[in-house]
């Protein structure tokens, strides 16, 4: 299975020690997770997107561009293929205008599927869809879900957006099947752990792989310099607001208190930081 990260924070902030310096890095975990990788960051609300289908730790690009990313959202991906050719246009996040969405998972008999899945996305999106895999498939399912209620230049609310998520995953697994319970290797169970965003809302779903969040640290490196520095960047949020907001599939290292989503469990937050939790179960 592939590898997710999201970050989202009140500051434009740099990514570069969870993507190459934690112990436990997206670079250190791509050896087990060779196919490829992608980061999206987003400058004035535009998503900026580089992929590559090396392997992102023997990828000097990788670290070229961890080192340069400095955004408040910040979404990516390592893959380990389970369908699709090992090539850029199956290589995530995938991208629809402002919207960014990474996979991790599968969909188990992807090819019995295939074609009804395919019918659920309207035919304006349906060309746009240029590779193999259920990930980039199951991106446009849920953009057609979205444009059934929204436009492309709408800035829906983190509620709204799990709202749209909720209703296109019930048409997915009423085709394929439920979600799998446990993370485990299983190749004949599906997977629908994911991230998707616009740039300004933020949303992480738990669907069978793990997922991590973090919203504040033991202690912050900054908090006698940064401006944006709250009780909130220490200590759990009394209100629901946060500063920053972080996704991983598994916990990285250093001084970020790691928490991990339930089964079917939606979390994200929007340009107010205000945390939202729901289940799409």
């Amino acid at each position: 299975m592939c590898r997710v990260f999201g970050f989202k924070s009140v500051i434009s902030s740099q990514v570069h020690n969870s993507l190459i310096d934690a112990e436990n890095a997206l670079a250190s975990q791509s050896t087990q997770h060779p196919h490829g990788w992608g980061v999206a960051y987003y400058i004035a609300g535009a998503p900026h997107i580089i992929k590559n289908v090396d392997s992102a730790i023997e990828d000097k690009l990788f670290k070229r561009v961890s080192g340069i990313v400095s955004s408040h959202t910040v979404v990516a991906h390592i893959r380990k293929a389970t369908l699709g050719e090992h090539s850029i246009v199956n290589t995530h996040p995938f991208q629809y205008g402002p919207w960014v969405f990474a996979h991790n998972g599968h969909v188990h008999e992807f090819d019995k599927y295939r074609d009804a899945l395919k019918e659920m996305v309207c035919p304006t999106l349906k060309r746009f869809i240029l590779g193999e895999t259920d990930s980039e498939l199951i991106f446009y399912i849920i953009m057609t879900q979205y444009f059934s209620k929204f436009n492309i230049h709408d800035k829906p609310s983190v509620k709204e957006l799990a709202g749209v998520v909720k209703e296109a995953l019930r048409k997915i697994v009423e085709i394929v099947g439920p979600m799998a319970k446990e993370d485990t290797p299983c190749l004949k169970c599906n997977y629908l752990s994911f991230l998707i965003t616009n740039g300004d809302v933020l949303l992480a779903h738990h669907g069978g792989k793990k997922v991590f969040f973090s919203t504040y640290k033991n202690k912050c490196a900054d908090r006698d310099t940064c401006s944006s520095f709250s009780e909130s960047c220490e200590a759990p949020s009394k209100d629901g607001k946060v500063n920053h907001l972080i996704f991983s599939s598994e916990p990285l290292s250093g001084e970020n208190i790691w928490q991990e989503l339930a089964l079917g469990e939606m979390l994200g937050a929007c340009n107010q930081m205000k945390v939202f939790k729901d289940s799409s179960l």
